[in-house]
């Protein structure tokens, strides 16, 4: 091999070398931090870009992509003196990828650290029967440390989200008991306030009922009662038309016969049920107080016409 052709293919591999060093194609969503002997340069971004050879690095690769983050179980001791174990996950985002090089040696492993303290620190504010409803509360308040901490890393937390809280067995125990306590007795006030309810709505059924039958007898008394007035009337004004009927016929011939007629049959009618009735018949002194007592009725007869 001539000495022309190795230096040929020397030139060839370090072009290619070089090549390789100052061409670079960087995927979408990601930053790559470039330095410039040594010293911070630029932020690349999804594309194709040149370095400068021999001067130009690349020193830290960032993911823009929004990461989840495990938040390893840990104790915390809740205000009552209760240890439980607790894990969740962290849900976070390089917004600026400068300061997340340059801001912490780590900002993943920081930002861990800080959310599992101050999980601790939350839980040890609150009592362990409300953890398990200040869950959300819990969260918020994780976000909110370690957003105001992680702005000057460059680094935005979203959210975090209690996965498992896990007491003690024997306080599992005490809570399951505690539960099933609670729940006979909110059955036992809930039967409870249904007999009252059912009790109430029977003494209202019967209260109603005594007043609809006293409102309905005292429309059948007076129902009864105009039905008799109603009665009275019309006989009193039929025997005020019979008695006119009566008095206008006495005027016409042969009107007083019949009245005489009439009277002296009445009389013998009704003697003759008092004969039935009692055992012993009562007769007139003077058979002639027949024709008397006729005469009498007929003279007052006149006078009334008078």
């Amino acid at each position: 091999m001539s000495g022309a052709l190795v230096v040929t293919i020397i030139l060839v591999v370090l072009l290619l070398v070089i090549i390789a060093k100052t061409a670079v194609v960087i995927p979408q969503q990601n930053a790559y931090v470039v330095e410039r002997l040594g010293k911070y340069h630029g932020t690349l971004h999804a594309g194709f870009h040149i370095l400068l050879p021999f001067f130009d690095a690349i020193r830290y690769k960032h993911s823009l992509k929004e990461q989840a983050v495990d938040i390893m179980p840990q104790i915390c001791i809740t205000r009552d003196n209760v240890q439980v174990e607790v894990d969740g996950v962290l849900y976070m985002k390089v917004m600026d990828p400068e300061r997340a090089s340059y801001g912490v040696n780590n900002y993943g492993f920081a930002i861990t650290q800080l959310a599992q303290t101050t999980l601790r620190s939350e839980f040890g504010k609150i009592e362990l029967d409300k953890s398990f409803e200040e869950r959300s509360a819990i969260n918020a308040a994780v976000v909110l440390e370690l957003d105001k901490a992680s702005d000057p890393w460059g680094v935005k937390v979203f959210r975090y989200e209690l996965k498992n809280i896990k007491p003690p067995e024997d306080i599992l125990a005490a809570m399951e008991k505690q539960m099933r306590a609670e729940r006979e007795k909110r059955a036992v006030i809930l039967q409870s306030e249904g007999a009252r309810d059912a009790a109430i709505n029977n003494a209202e059924g019967d209260k109603q009922k005594v007043i609809k039958e006293s409102e309905a007898d005292k429309q059948r008394q007076i129902n009864m009662a105009e039905g008799e007035a109603s009665a009275i009337i019309a006989v009193a004004d039929a025997t005020a038309r019979g008695i006119e009927a009566i008095a206008k016929s006495i005027d016409k011939p042969g009107g007083e016969t019949a009245v005489k007629l009439r009277v002296a049959e009445n009389y013998l009618d009704e003697f003759g049920k008092l004969a039935k009735v009692n055992n012993t018949v009562i007769l007139p002194a003077n058979l002639g107080d027949v024709a008397s007592m006729i005469t009498t009725a007929m003279t007052f007869i006149k006078k009334d016409d008078a």
